[in-house]
């Protein structure tokens, strides 16, 4: 496969950028630093593209036979597949990047041996992490959670993981570190002391932080919120409830969120409000880009297409002032329909313009200020009189009773919603 080149808006190639250029500056850095795209491992490499009413229809052994000659294929053809697609990070779970084994430290020793195979392609491409993770949620021993099963064997055998996953990050040089709850929730409270299990995720995550601290590791440590699946409760649930753990167990200083589109969505919210409430709390750290279906109650995974959900994403990360130790992973597959190379290619293809695409009419939007004059002046009133005193927390509910009652007429202005939205798709489209 030739490298993917940028072509334009207009160009009719399958295999070519309409929107995505790397150098094109925006708000004086370059795309690429923007949107800091990175591969999932798991989806993008590891997925024979299976659900659960069929098998899958891709083959990924890539032509080899034994667990480690397969692992050690998908590595180089990953790595092909992201210089190809100019794609500059990458992210994994330890059972990403090597076979298990038939004891754990067969476990720990495959991935270190594949960890030595990845530093040689990092070297050889210039590719980086952008995080890594361990997977503590496929093996059958995490059936009732990892760092919140009621077996303490299980909790021992979850930090040997989580430590081994935190070395190989430090290793490869990844910026952040991430935890997804796989299991870490419940099916039914008739079975689960909730309270010890919260307090031992917050210790789990406590070591972690220590651990990561003491040997290296100055990134930032990732929670990913998901309300549902595979446990019909988890405790990640969304962005507001892990910011709350988080300050509750004083491990807001290390920890921020990598937000989900399609986990945001299955929360019952919308991605930008998601990303929005990580960052008025300081606590937007990385994203997870692609989107779900909404006549479907699942996580699909799709690559994102939809512009708006791009354009709403990026105006949040760039009022969070961009991206720092983390970037734009595509936790995306293809459908069980698109089953050739062509079609990986395509995906990323189509998620990489349309996430370029929304940076750029973020941008505009930004520039064009008439989104943020309207807020400015809807919220006027805060700014003097009995509004400024109320932001400034020098009122008293006996004043503002006082002040209510003086009131002679209230005027309230409206919303304009209708108008707002009009003035995006003429950004848009117009």
């Amino acid at each position: 496969m030739k490298p993917i080149k940028f072509e334009g808006a207009k160009s009719k190639s399958t295999m070519a950028f309409r929107h995505f250029n790397s150098s094109e500056k925006i708000q004086g850095k370059p795309m690429g630093e923007h949107l800091k795209f990175a591969m999932s491992y798991w989806h993008t490499l590891c997925s024979g593209l299976s659900d659960m009413f069929g098998e899958g229809t891709v083959e990924k052994t890539f032509g080899k036979k034994s667990l480690i000659d397969i692992a050690k294929a998908k590595a180089d053809f990953g790595f092909e597949f992201m210089s190809n697609l100019g794609i500059e990070y990458y992210c994994f779970h330890d059972t990403d990047i090597a076979p298990e084994g038939e004891t754990l430290k067969e476990t720990l020793d495959n991935v270190w041996m594949m960890v030595e195979h990845l530093d040689v392609l990092q070297k050889k491409t210039g590719i980086k992490l952008l995080w890594g993770t361990a997977n503590a949620f496929t093996n059958k021993m995490f059936m009732s959670g990892a760092a919140t099963s009621p077996n303490a064997d299980i909790f021992a055998i979850t930090a040997a993981k989580v430590k081994t996953a935190i070395d190989a990050t430090i290793k490869l040089g990844g910026t952040g570190y991430v935890f997804w709850g796989g299991r870490e929730g419940y099916d039914t409270l008739l079975n689960t002391n909730m309270e010890l299990e919260l307090n031992n995720l917050a210790h789990m995550l406590t070591m972690a932080r220590d651990y990561g601290r003491k040997a290296g590791f100055d990134g930032d440590f990732f929670i990913e919120p998901k309300p549902k699946e595979p446990t019909k409760h988890q405790y990640d649930f969304d962005a507001a409830t892990c910011i709350g753990f988080l300050k509750k167990y004083g491990l807001d200083k290390d920890f921020k969120l990598n937000i989900e589109a399609n986990h945001a969505t299955l929360a019952g919210h919308t991605f930008r409000h998601e990303l929005a409430t990580a960052r008025i709390n300081g606590m937007l750290g990385s994203i997870d880009a692609n989107q779900g279906d909404m006549l479907l109650g699942w996580d699909t995974d799709q690559f994102p297409s939809d512009i708006y959900e791009a354009v709403y994403c990026m105006l949040e990360v760039l009022k969070a002032g961009g991206f720092k130790t983390g970037g734009l992973n595509f936790d995306a597959k293809n459908r069980r329909q698109s089953n050739t190379i062509e079609d990986m290619y395509q995906g990323y293809i189509l998620g990489m313009d349309t996430y370029a695409l929304g940076l750029k009419i973020a941008d505009r939007i930004i520039k064009d200020g008439r989104i943020d004059d309207f807020i400015a002046n809807r919220y006027k009133s805060y700014k003097s009189g009995i509004g400024q005193k109320i932001v400034k927390g020098e009122t008293s509910l006996e004043n503002l009773t006082k002040y209510a009652l003086g009131l002679k007429q209230i005027n309230l202005e409206s919303g304009r919603q209708e108008h707002l939205e009009s003035i995006i798709n003429q950004l848009m489209f117009g």
